[in-house]
Protein backbone atom coordinates (compact mmCIF):
# COMPACT_ATOMS: atom_id res chain seq x y z
CA UNK A 1 0.00 0.00 0.00
CA UNK A 2 3.04 1.97 0.93
CA UNK A 3 3.81 1.47 -2.23
CA UNK A 4 1.19 2.36 -4.43
CA UNK A 5 0.41 5.78 -2.56
CA UNK A 6 4.67 6.05 -3.57
CA UNK A 7 4.20 5.99 -6.89
CA UNK A 8 0.62 8.24 -7.13
CA UNK A 9 2.97 10.90 -5.48
CA UNK A 10 5.22 10.28 -7.98
CA UNK A 11 3.17 10.58 -10.86
CA UNK A 12 1.25 14.27 -9.67
CA UNK A 13 4.82 15.03 -9.28
CA UNK A 14 6.13 13.83 -12.67
CA UNK A 15 2.62 16.01 -13.92
CA UNK A 16 3.65 18.82 -12.17
CA UNK A 17 5.80 20.62 -14.90
CA UNK A 18 3.45 20.19 -17.60
CA UNK A 19 0.78 21.90 -15.82
CA UNK A 20 2.67 24.74 -14.83
CA UNK A 21 3.51 25.13 -18.65
CA UNK A 22 -0.04 25.10 -19.54
CA UNK A 23 -1.07 27.58 -17.44
CA UNK A 24 1.53 29.88 -17.98
CA UNK A 25 0.64 29.16 -21.68
CA UNK A 26 -3.09 30.06 -20.72
CA UNK A 27 -1.77 33.27 -18.59
CA UNK A 28 0.28 34.24 -21.75
CA UNK A 29 -2.60 33.74 -24.12
CA UNK A 30 -5.48 35.84 -21.58
CA UNK A 31 -2.62 38.73 -21.37
CA UNK A 32 -2.49 38.84 -25.32
CA UNK A 33 -6.25 38.71 -26.00
CA UNK A 34 -6.93 41.42 -22.85
CA UNK A 35 -4.04 43.50 -24.69
CA UNK A 36 -5.38 43.33 -28.29
CA UNK A 37 -8.83 44.06 -26.78
CA UNK A 38 -7.41 47.35 -25.16
CA UNK A 39 -5.36 48.12 -28.54
CA UNK A 40 -5.82 50.49 -31.08
CA UNK A 41 -8.66 51.56 -33.13
CA UNK A 42 -7.99 48.99 -35.17
CA UNK A 43 -8.44 45.95 -32.91
CA UNK A 44 -11.56 47.30 -31.76
CA UNK A 45 -13.15 48.79 -35.27
CA UNK A 46 -14.65 52.17 -35.62
CA UNK A 47 -16.56 54.11 -32.95
CA UNK A 48 -20.14 52.34 -32.20
CA UNK A 49 -21.27 56.18 -32.31
CA UNK A 50 -20.19 59.84 -32.31
CA UNK A 51 -23.42 61.18 -30.77
CA UNK A 52 -21.98 61.62 -26.89
CA UNK A 53 -19.12 63.67 -28.70
CA UNK A 54 -21.32 65.26 -30.80
CA UNK A 55 -23.71 66.24 -27.98
CA UNK A 56 -20.88 67.39 -25.12
CA UNK A 57 -19.03 69.66 -28.13
CA UNK A 58 -21.64 71.26 -30.71
CA UNK A 59 -22.62 73.51 -28.05
CA UNK A 60 -19.03 75.44 -28.19
CA UNK A 61 -19.40 75.31 -32.20
CA UNK A 62 -20.92 78.86 -33.53
CA UNK A 63 -21.97 80.59 -36.41
CA UNK A 64 -20.05 83.50 -37.82
CA UNK A 65 -22.35 85.76 -39.96
CA UNK A 66 -20.78 89.09 -41.21
CA UNK A 67 -21.91 91.67 -43.06
CA UNK A 68 -19.81 93.93 -46.00
CA UNK A 69 -21.44 96.98 -47.81
CA UNK A 70 -20.42 97.35 -51.13
CA UNK A 71 -20.61 100.15 -54.24
CA UNK A 72 -21.47 97.48 -56.85
CA UNK A 73 -20.20 100.17 -59.56
CA UNK A 74 -17.09 101.14 -57.55
CA UNK A 75 -14.29 99.95 -59.19
CA UNK A 76 -12.60 96.61 -58.27
CA UNK A 77 -16.13 95.77 -56.44
CA UNK A 78 -16.83 92.27 -56.59
CA UNK A 79 -20.24 91.45 -59.50
CA UNK A 80 -22.58 89.04 -57.49
CA UNK A 81 -22.92 85.55 -59.02
CA UNK A 82 -19.57 85.57 -60.63
CA UNK A 83 -16.09 84.41 -59.24
CA UNK A 84 -13.47 86.99 -58.38
CA UNK A 85 -10.91 87.39 -61.23
CA UNK A 86 -13.47 86.56 -63.91
CA UNK A 87 -13.11 88.67 -67.42
CA UNK A 88 -16.73 89.06 -67.13
CA UNK A 89 -16.33 91.36 -64.11
CA UNK A 90 -14.65 93.83 -66.12
CA UNK A 91 -17.25 94.39 -68.69
CA UNK A 92 -19.93 94.29 -65.49
CA UNK A 93 -18.46 96.98 -63.44
CA UNK A 94 -18.31 99.36 -66.37
CA UNK A 95 -22.17 98.78 -67.12
CA UNK A 96 -22.94 98.97 -63.69
CA UNK A 97 -21.52 102.37 -63.59
CA UNK A 98 -23.13 103.38 -66.14
CA UNK A 99 -26.42 102.55 -65.06
CA UNK A 100 -28.55 105.53 -62.62
CA UNK A 101 -28.64 103.48 -59.60
CA UNK A 102 -25.29 102.23 -60.47
CA UNK A 103 -23.39 103.73 -56.89
CA UNK A 104 -26.22 102.55 -54.51
CA UNK A 105 -24.41 100.66 -51.78
CA UNK A 106 -25.04 97.11 -51.61
CA UNK A 107 -24.77 94.88 -47.96
CA UNK A 108 -22.92 91.30 -48.34
CA UNK A 109 -23.88 88.88 -46.09
CA UNK A 110 -21.27 85.14 -45.75
CA UNK A 111 -21.62 82.53 -43.08
CA UNK A 112 -18.80 80.59 -41.38
CA UNK A 113 -17.89 78.78 -38.49
CA UNK A 114 -16.32 79.16 -35.14
CA UNK A 115 -15.52 77.73 -31.86
CA UNK A 116 -15.22 78.89 -27.88
CA UNK A 117 -11.98 78.35 -26.14
CA UNK A 118 -12.87 80.44 -23.21
CA UNK A 119 -16.17 80.77 -21.22
CA UNK A 120 -15.60 84.91 -20.79
CA UNK A 121 -16.23 85.04 -24.62
CA UNK A 122 -13.16 84.38 -26.65
CA UNK A 123 -13.86 82.79 -30.32
CA UNK A 124 -11.33 81.58 -32.85
CA UNK A 125 -12.42 81.33 -36.88
CA UNK A 126 -10.69 81.91 -40.17
CA UNK A 127 -9.45 85.14 -40.96
CA UNK A 128 -11.09 85.17 -44.34
CA UNK A 129 -14.43 84.53 -42.86
CA UNK A 130 -14.07 88.13 -41.09
CA UNK A 131 -11.81 89.92 -43.21
CA UNK A 132 -13.70 93.31 -44.58
CA UNK A 133 -16.06 92.70 -42.80
CA UNK A 134 -18.32 96.01 -41.10
CA UNK A 135 -20.39 93.90 -39.21
CA UNK A 136 -20.09 90.58 -37.34
CA UNK A 137 -22.27 88.51 -35.37
CA UNK A 138 -21.73 84.62 -33.48
CA UNK A 139 -24.88 82.61 -33.18
CA UNK A 140 -25.42 80.19 -30.74
CA UNK A 141 -26.62 76.78 -30.83
CA UNK A 142 -29.58 77.95 -28.32
CA UNK A 143 -30.36 80.98 -30.33
CA UNK A 144 -28.48 83.57 -28.73
CA UNK A 145 -26.65 85.45 -31.40
CA UNK A 146 -23.77 88.48 -29.59
CA UNK A 147 -21.76 91.04 -31.47
CA UNK A 148 -18.30 90.32 -32.25
CA UNK A 149 -15.29 92.39 -31.75
CA UNK A 150 -11.75 91.38 -33.85
CA UNK A 151 -9.22 91.18 -31.21
CA UNK A 152 -6.67 90.10 -34.03
CA UNK A 153 -6.08 88.38 -36.95
CA UNK A 154 -3.56 86.72 -39.45
CA UNK A 155 -3.53 86.10 -42.93
CA UNK A 156 -0.41 84.20 -43.14
CA UNK A 157 -2.37 81.31 -41.10
CA UNK A 158 -5.93 82.14 -41.93
CA UNK A 159 -6.73 82.23 -38.22
CA UNK A 160 -8.69 85.22 -36.27
CA UNK A 161 -9.57 85.77 -33.04
CA UNK A 162 -13.14 87.11 -31.41
CA UNK A 163 -14.65 88.17 -28.77
CA UNK A 164 -18.35 88.38 -27.70
CA UNK A 165 -19.87 90.08 -24.51
CA UNK A 166 -21.45 86.75 -22.55
CA UNK A 167 -23.91 87.38 -19.66
CA UNK A 168 -23.18 83.93 -18.35
CA UNK A 169 -20.03 81.63 -19.11
CA UNK A 170 -20.49 80.12 -22.35
CA UNK A 171 -19.29 76.32 -23.33
CA UNK A 172 -15.99 75.73 -24.59
CA UNK A 173 -13.83 73.32 -25.87
CA UNK A 174 -9.98 72.80 -25.46
CA UNK A 175 -7.42 73.20 -27.82
CA UNK A 176 -5.78 69.55 -27.86
CA UNK A 177 -1.68 68.83 -29.61
CA UNK A 178 -1.68 68.46 -33.15
CA UNK A 179 1.76 66.94 -33.26
CA UNK A 180 0.34 63.66 -31.62
CA UNK A 181 -2.38 63.30 -34.49
CA UNK A 182 -1.41 60.15 -36.92
CA UNK A 183 -2.44 59.27 -40.13
CA UNK A 184 -5.76 57.34 -39.67
CA UNK A 185 -6.57 58.22 -36.63
CA UNK A 186 -10.76 59.28 -36.35
CA UNK A 187 -11.45 62.76 -36.55
CA UNK A 188 -14.97 64.90 -36.27
CA UNK A 189 -15.85 67.96 -37.91
CA UNK A 190 -18.52 70.45 -36.47
CA UNK A 191 -19.85 73.55 -38.76
CA UNK A 192 -22.28 75.63 -40.39
CA UNK A 193 -22.28 74.35 -44.04
CA UNK A 194 -24.22 76.20 -46.58
CA UNK A 195 -25.74 77.98 -43.40
CA UNK A 196 -26.93 74.36 -42.11
CA UNK A 197 -25.62 74.77 -38.19
CA UNK A 198 -24.71 72.65 -35.72
CA UNK A 199 -23.89 69.86 -38.60
CA UNK A 200 -21.04 67.43 -37.54
CA UNK A 201 -19.13 64.60 -40.09
CA UNK A 202 -16.51 62.20 -39.32
CA UNK A 203 -13.94 60.44 -41.09
CA UNK A 204 -9.86 60.14 -40.47
CA UNK A 205 -6.57 62.13 -40.73
CA UNK A 206 -5.69 61.34 -44.15
CA UNK A 207 -2.51 63.07 -44.26
CA UNK A 208 -0.49 65.40 -41.83
CA UNK A 209 2.29 68.39 -43.71
CA UNK A 210 0.60 69.01 -46.46
CA UNK A 211 1.71 71.90 -48.05
CA UNK A 212 -1.13 73.94 -50.48
CA UNK A 213 0.82 76.76 -51.48
CA UNK A 214 -1.50 78.35 -49.41
CA UNK A 215 1.22 80.65 -47.17
CA UNK A 216 4.59 80.39 -45.90
CA UNK A 217 4.06 78.16 -43.15
CA UNK A 218 1.71 75.78 -44.76
CA UNK A 219 1.40 72.48 -42.58
CA UNK A 220 -2.04 71.47 -42.79
CA UNK A 221 -3.78 68.74 -41.59
CA UNK A 222 -5.67 66.96 -44.48
CA UNK A 223 -8.78 64.65 -43.85
CA UNK A 224 -11.64 63.03 -45.56
CA UNK A 225 -14.39 63.97 -42.97
CA UNK A 226 -16.77 66.43 -44.72
CA UNK A 227 -16.11 70.24 -45.46
CA UNK A 228 -17.97 72.24 -47.63
CA UNK A 229 -18.68 75.82 -47.67
CA UNK A 230 -19.63 77.13 -44.41
CA UNK A 231 -17.56 74.85 -42.01
CA UNK A 232 -14.51 77.36 -42.77
CA UNK A 233 -13.74 78.45 -39.01
CA UNK A 234 -15.02 75.39 -37.74
CA UNK A 235 -12.95 73.06 -35.23
CA UNK A 236 -11.58 69.64 -35.90
CA UNK A 237 -11.77 67.19 -32.92
CA UNK A 238 -9.86 64.03 -31.82
CA UNK A 239 -11.57 61.46 -29.92
CA UNK A 240 -10.79 62.79 -26.94
CA UNK A 241 -13.25 66.12 -27.71
CA UNK A 242 -10.05 68.35 -28.00
CA UNK A 243 -9.55 70.63 -31.26
CA UNK A 244 -6.56 69.76 -32.93
CA UNK A 245 -7.34 71.35 -36.06
CA UNK A 246 -9.30 74.83 -37.33
CA UNK A 247 -11.24 74.13 -40.89
CA UNK A 248 -9.78 76.25 -43.79
CA UNK A 249 -9.74 74.98 -47.30
CA UNK A 250 -11.25 72.40 -49.19
CA UNK A 251 -9.92 70.84 -53.00
CA UNK A 252 -13.19 70.98 -54.77
CA UNK A 253 -13.75 71.40 -58.44
CA UNK A 254 -17.62 71.58 -57.84
CA UNK A 255 -17.57 73.43 -54.52
CA UNK A 256 -18.78 70.67 -52.40
CA UNK A 257 -17.14 68.13 -50.57
CA UNK A 258 -14.84 65.73 -52.34
CA UNK A 259 -13.16 64.57 -49.44
CA UNK A 260 -10.22 66.38 -49.39
CA UNK A 261 -10.31 69.20 -46.19
CA UNK A 262 -7.64 70.84 -44.88
CA UNK A 263 -7.46 72.39 -41.35
CA UNK A 264 -4.52 74.25 -39.29
CA UNK A 265 -2.85 72.05 -37.01
CA UNK A 266 -3.14 73.24 -33.43
CA UNK A 267 0.09 73.28 -32.83
CA UNK A 268 0.47 76.12 -35.72
CA UNK A 269 -2.64 77.68 -34.64
CA UNK A 270 -2.10 77.90 -30.73
CA UNK A 271 1.27 80.30 -30.73
CA UNK A 272 -0.57 82.51 -33.38
CA UNK A 273 -3.95 82.71 -30.87
CA UNK A 274 -1.96 83.86 -27.82
CA UNK A 275 -0.36 86.31 -29.59
CA UNK A 276 -3.29 87.58 -31.27
CA UNK A 277 -5.23 87.72 -27.67
CA UNK A 278 -1.75 89.34 -26.08
CA UNK A 279 -1.17 91.66 -28.59
CA UNK A 280 -3.63 92.23 -31.54
CA UNK A 281 -1.11 90.93 -33.83
CA UNK A 282 1.39 88.57 -34.34
CA UNK A 283 5.30 88.25 -33.44
CA UNK A 284 7.30 86.40 -35.58
CA UNK A 285 11.02 85.89 -36.10
CA UNK A 286 12.75 87.21 -38.62
CA UNK A 287 15.64 85.91 -40.58
CA UNK A 288 16.39 87.79 -43.31
CA UNK A 289 16.88 85.53 -46.08
CA UNK A 290 15.43 84.40 -49.43
CA UNK A 291 15.58 80.54 -49.35
CA UNK A 292 15.30 78.29 -51.88
CA UNK A 293 15.11 74.69 -52.07
CA UNK A 294 17.92 72.56 -51.84
CA UNK A 295 17.21 69.43 -55.36
CA UNK A 296 19.06 66.77 -56.18
CA UNK A 297 20.96 68.84 -58.41
CA UNK A 298 21.57 71.55 -56.43
CA UNK A 299 23.08 69.04 -53.64
CA UNK A 300 25.25 67.44 -56.27
CA UNK A 301 26.63 70.73 -57.64
CA UNK A 302 27.43 71.80 -54.07
CA UNK A 303 29.41 68.55 -52.99
CA UNK A 304 26.78 67.68 -50.52
CA UNK A 305 25.82 64.34 -49.66
CA UNK A 306 22.01 64.38 -49.57
CA UNK A 307 19.71 67.25 -50.75
CA UNK A 308 18.60 68.90 -47.10
CA UNK A 309 18.28 72.22 -45.35
CA UNK A 310 17.40 75.44 -47.02
CA UNK A 311 19.49 77.35 -49.57
CA UNK A 312 20.16 81.37 -49.07
CA UNK A 313 19.25 82.68 -52.35
CA UNK A 314 19.47 86.06 -51.04
CA UNK A 315 20.31 88.41 -47.55
CA UNK A 316 18.82 91.18 -47.04
CA UNK A 317 21.36 94.42 -46.04
CA UNK A 318 20.82 94.94 -42.76
CA UNK A 319 19.08 92.54 -41.63
CA UNK A 320 19.80 89.76 -38.68
CA UNK A 321 21.48 87.14 -41.41
CA UNK A 322 23.62 90.00 -43.09
CA UNK A 323 24.76 90.81 -39.25
CA UNK A 324 25.87 87.54 -38.24
CA UNK A 325 27.94 86.84 -41.61
CA UNK A 326 25.20 83.99 -43.47
CA UNK A 327 26.05 84.46 -47.35
CA UNK A 328 24.23 83.70 -50.38
CA UNK A 329 24.80 80.23 -51.34
CA UNK A 330 24.77 79.00 -47.84
CA UNK A 331 22.74 76.09 -47.07
CA UNK A 332 20.83 76.21 -43.49
CA UNK A 333 20.96 72.51 -41.86
CA UNK A 334 20.41 73.48 -38.18
CA UNK A 335 18.71 76.64 -36.61
CA UNK A 336 18.66 76.56 -32.76
CA UNK A 337 19.60 73.11 -31.98
CA UNK A 338 16.81 72.30 -34.45
CA UNK A 339 17.20 70.29 -37.80
CA UNK A 340 15.96 71.68 -40.76
CA UNK A 341 15.17 69.04 -43.23
CA UNK A 342 13.75 71.13 -46.08
CA UNK A 343 13.14 75.07 -47.25
CA UNK A 344 9.30 74.96 -45.76
CA UNK A 345 10.91 74.00 -42.28
CA UNK A 346 12.82 76.87 -41.86
CA UNK A 347 9.96 79.70 -41.52
CA UNK A 348 8.42 77.71 -39.14
CA UNK A 349 11.02 77.24 -37.13
CA UNK A 350 12.33 81.11 -37.64
CA UNK A 351 8.78 82.03 -36.72
CA UNK A 352 8.62 80.50 -33.38
CA UNK A 353 11.91 81.62 -32.31
CA UNK A 354 11.44 84.68 -29.38
CA UNK A 355 12.74 87.88 -31.07
CA UNK A 356 15.78 89.83 -30.14
CA UNK A 357 17.31 86.09 -29.01
CA UNK A 358 20.52 84.91 -29.93
CA UNK A 359 20.58 81.65 -31.39
CA UNK A 360 23.28 79.30 -33.22
CA UNK A 361 22.85 78.83 -36.67
CA UNK A 362 24.79 75.85 -38.60
CA UNK A 363 25.10 76.70 -42.49
CA UNK A 364 27.12 73.93 -44.89
CA UNK A 365 29.80 76.42 -47.24
CA UNK A 366 31.76 75.18 -49.29
CA UNK A 367 31.21 71.55 -48.09
CA UNK A 368 32.25 72.86 -44.40
CA UNK A 369 29.88 73.27 -41.51
CA UNK A 370 29.91 76.40 -40.04
CA UNK A 371 28.54 77.90 -36.99
CA UNK A 372 27.19 81.39 -36.56
CA UNK A 373 25.35 83.51 -33.91
CA UNK A 374 22.16 85.36 -35.14
CA UNK A 375 19.78 87.77 -33.03
CA UNK A 376 16.39 86.89 -34.42
CA UNK A 377 14.24 90.38 -35.47
CA UNK A 378 10.96 91.00 -35.73
CA UNK A 379 9.51 90.00 -39.42
CA UNK A 380 6.33 92.36 -39.04
CA UNK A 381 9.34 95.36 -38.53
CA UNK A 382 11.00 94.46 -41.07
CA UNK A 383 7.55 93.86 -43.80
CA UNK A 384 6.28 97.51 -42.88
CA UNK A 385 9.88 98.99 -43.93
CA UNK A 386 9.81 96.97 -47.05
CA UNK A 387 6.43 97.95 -47.96
CA UNK A 388 5.90 100.41 -50.46
CA UNK A 389 9.64 100.16 -51.97
CA UNK A 390 10.11 99.87 -55.50
CA UNK A 391 11.02 96.38 -56.88
CA UNK A 392 13.88 96.75 -59.15
CA UNK A 393 13.39 96.22 -62.65
CA UNK A 394 14.83 93.48 -65.58
CA UNK A 395 15.21 92.17 -68.69
CA UNK A 396 18.24 91.79 -71.84
CA UNK A 397 21.15 92.54 -73.95
CA UNK A 398 24.10 92.31 -76.30
CA UNK A 399 26.91 89.78 -78.48
CA UNK A 400 26.83 86.28 -78.13
CA UNK A 401 28.90 83.91 -76.20
CA UNK A 402 27.51 80.09 -75.89
CA UNK A 403 26.91 77.92 -72.99
CA UNK A 404 24.52 75.99 -71.60
CA UNK A 405 22.09 76.77 -74.14
CA UNK A 406 22.35 80.29 -73.32
CA UNK A 407 23.75 83.24 -75.70
CA UNK A 408 25.64 85.38 -72.78
CA UNK A 409 26.29 89.33 -73.27
CA UNK A 410 28.13 92.49 -71.69
CA UNK A 411 26.21 94.21 -69.52
CA UNK A 412 26.69 98.11 -70.75
CA UNK A 413 24.87 101.18 -70.47
CA UNK A 414 22.84 99.92 -73.97
CA UNK A 415 21.85 96.84 -72.75
CA UNK A 416 20.37 98.47 -69.11
CA UNK A 417 18.43 101.18 -71.24
CA UNK A 418 17.15 98.65 -74.40
CA UNK A 419 16.37 96.12 -70.95
CA UNK A 420 15.25 98.58 -68.14
CA UNK A 421 18.04 96.80 -65.68
CA UNK A 422 18.79 98.53 -62.65
CA UNK A 423 22.40 99.91 -62.26
CA UNK A 424 22.86 98.09 -59.22
CA UNK A 425 22.72 94.51 -60.95
CA UNK A 426 25.66 93.18 -61.85
CA UNK A 427 27.12 90.09 -63.71
CA UNK A 428 26.36 88.65 -67.17
CA UNK A 429 23.48 88.92 -69.79
CA UNK A 430 21.38 85.82 -71.06
CA UNK A 431 20.52 87.08 -74.43
CA UNK A 432 18.26 83.96 -75.66
CA UNK A 433 17.94 80.72 -74.65
CA UNK A 434 17.95 77.57 -76.74
CA UNK A 435 14.44 75.76 -76.04
CA UNK A 436 16.22 72.41 -76.06
CA UNK A 437 19.17 73.41 -74.02
CA UNK A 438 19.38 72.57 -70.75
CA UNK A 439 19.23 76.25 -69.32
CA UNK A 440 15.49 76.57 -70.42
CA UNK A 441 14.49 73.28 -68.64
CA UNK A 442 15.24 75.08 -65.56
CA UNK A 443 13.32 78.74 -66.74
CA UNK A 444 16.33 80.45 -67.34
CA UNK A 445 14.65 83.82 -69.78
CA UNK A 446 16.33 86.66 -71.82
CA UNK A 447 17.06 89.00 -69.62
CA UNK A 448 18.10 87.15 -67.01
CA UNK A 449 21.50 87.87 -65.44
CA UNK A 450 23.87 85.81 -64.18
CA UNK A 451 25.35 86.80 -61.12
CA UNK A 452 27.43 83.48 -59.70
CA UNK A 453 28.61 80.11 -61.32
CA UNK A 454 29.47 77.82 -58.82
CA UNK A 455 29.64 80.53 -56.46
CA UNK A 456 32.25 82.66 -57.99
CA UNK A 457 30.97 86.13 -59.41
CA UNK A 458 31.14 86.26 -62.81
CA UNK A 459 31.85 89.99 -65.01
CA UNK A 460 31.58 88.25 -68.30
CA UNK A 461 30.66 85.68 -71.05
CA UNK A 462 33.99 84.10 -70.34
CA UNK A 463 33.96 83.99 -66.76
CA UNK A 464 30.99 81.65 -67.24
CA UNK A 465 32.37 79.84 -69.83
CA UNK A 466 35.21 79.33 -67.95
CA UNK A 467 33.87 78.59 -64.50
CA UNK A 468 31.50 75.61 -65.91
CA UNK A 469 34.08 74.14 -68.37
CA UNK A 470 36.08 74.24 -64.76
CA UNK A 471 33.29 71.75 -62.90
CA UNK A 472 32.84 69.86 -66.28
CA UNK A 473 36.36 69.14 -65.49
CA UNK A 474 35.87 68.17 -61.98
CA UNK A 475 33.34 65.80 -63.02
CA UNK A 476 30.32 68.12 -62.18
CA UNK A 477 27.20 66.74 -63.93
CA UNK A 478 25.34 70.02 -63.18
CA UNK A 479 26.49 74.15 -62.52
CA UNK A 480 25.21 75.90 -59.65
CA UNK A 481 24.09 79.41 -61.11
CA UNK A 482 22.80 82.33 -59.27
CA UNK A 483 20.80 84.23 -61.45
CA UNK A 484 19.02 88.06 -61.06
CA UNK A 485 15.37 87.97 -62.55
CA UNK A 486 13.94 91.00 -62.17
CA UNK A 487 15.97 92.34 -59.48
CA UNK A 488 15.25 88.83 -57.84
CA UNK A 489 18.19 86.46 -57.22
CA UNK A 490 17.53 82.31 -56.78
CA UNK A 491 19.97 79.76 -57.61
CA UNK A 492 19.66 77.15 -60.67
CA UNK A 493 21.33 74.17 -61.30
CA UNK A 494 21.55 73.85 -64.75
CA UNK A 495 22.79 70.28 -66.14
CA UNK A 496 26.00 70.17 -68.03
CA UNK A 497 25.76 69.02 -71.73
CA UNK A 498 28.54 66.47 -72.38
CA UNK A 499 30.56 67.14 -75.44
Amino acid sequence: MARLKNSAVARRQDAAPGIMRLLTALAALTAMMLALYAAPAFARGAPESFADLAEKLSPAVVNISTSQTLKLGAPGAPVPGLPEGSPFNEFFEDFLQRQPGGQAPRKVQSLGSGFVIDPDGIIITNNHVIEQADEIKVNFSDGTTLAAEVLGRDPKTDVAVLRVEPDRPLPFVKMGDSTKARVGDWVVAIGNPFGLGGTVTAGIISAINRDINAGPYDDFIQTDASINRGNSGGPLFNLEGEVIGVNTAIISPSGGSIGIGFSVPSATAMPVIEQLKEYGETRRGWLGVRIQTVTDEIAESLGMDEAKGALVAEVTPGGPAEEAGIQAGDVIIDFDGKDVPSMRDLPRIVADTKIGREVETTVLRGGDKVTLEVKVGRLEEAEAKAEGAAKPDADQSNEPTLTLGLALGELNANSRRRFNLPDDVEGVLVTSVDPAGPAAEKGIRPGDVIVEVAQEKVKSPSDVVERVKAEQEKGRRSVLLLVSTAGDLRFIAVRIEEG
